[in-house]
């Protein structure tokens, strides 16, 4: 029932509510305790460097994987679900990436550990449906820019060797916002007119 409030009023802020259960009783019951929310706004430039988003940034590939929705509540925005996500990124920071990608439960192309995926092919843009991780809101309005900008965009299932035939492929996410990637495993892209042609409408449509 407590609410705090922090109000930013810079160019550039994160918004996080978070939502948590009181501690007036332990255990896996916890139906009598109170529901806290506490919105926290600071500053937040970009997630990524200048420098690393001009040439993509490295992504390698995580040992972990996005649970199936009959195991976990995949949809929902739940800080447990961010246990694997920190375990690989993690990792991949200490081998010199800066995230990695994750398959789903079933070998499919998935996302990153905080951003969603789309990947060119043949000047179409594809990304993962998203029926096991969550469904970002800012994957969403990457689809209706490019879609508003001639992009034909695919939403399906992605076999991770196709990403061999891939030219071009960019995280999008609140913080990550239009990100290319250089590198995934073994394979290498070149951020490109897609790339651009998104990260410019997504600039002004944010920054106007």
């Amino acid at each position: 029932e407590a609410e705090i409030l922090m109000i930013f009023s810079g160019p550039d802020a994160y918004i996080r509510p978070v939502a948590w259960r009181g501690s007036e009783m332990m255990g896996i019951s916890a139906q009598a305790n109170t529901i806290h929310v506490a919105i926290a706004v600071w500053e937040w430039p970009s997630y990524f460097s200048a420098e690393a988003k001009m040439k993509g940034i490295r992504l390698t590939l995580s040992d972990w994987r996005r649970p199936s929705p009959d195991s976990a509540p995949v949809h929902a925005k739940a800080a447990g679900l961010y246990m694997i996500c920190t375990l690989a990124k993690h990792k991949a920071e200490a081998a010199g990436y800066q995230d990695a990608l994750m398959y789903d439960y079933r070998g499919y192309v998935a996302e990153a550990t905080g951003a969603n995926v789309f990947i060119a092919i043949d000047g179409q843009l594809h990304t993962p449906t998203a029926d096991c991780f969550l469904n970002g809101l800012t994957r969403q309005t990457a689809i209706e820019l490019a879609r508003r900008n001639g992009i034909e965009v695919i939403e399906r299932h992605i076999q991770p060797d196709e990403l061999a035939k891939a030219t071009e492929v960019f995280l999008t996410g609140t913080a990550a916002e239009i990100t290319p990637v250089g590198e995934i495993g073994p394979h290498r892209f070149t951020p490109g007119q897609i790339c651009k042609t998104v990260m410019d409408a997504y600039s002004a449509e944010v920054r106007k």
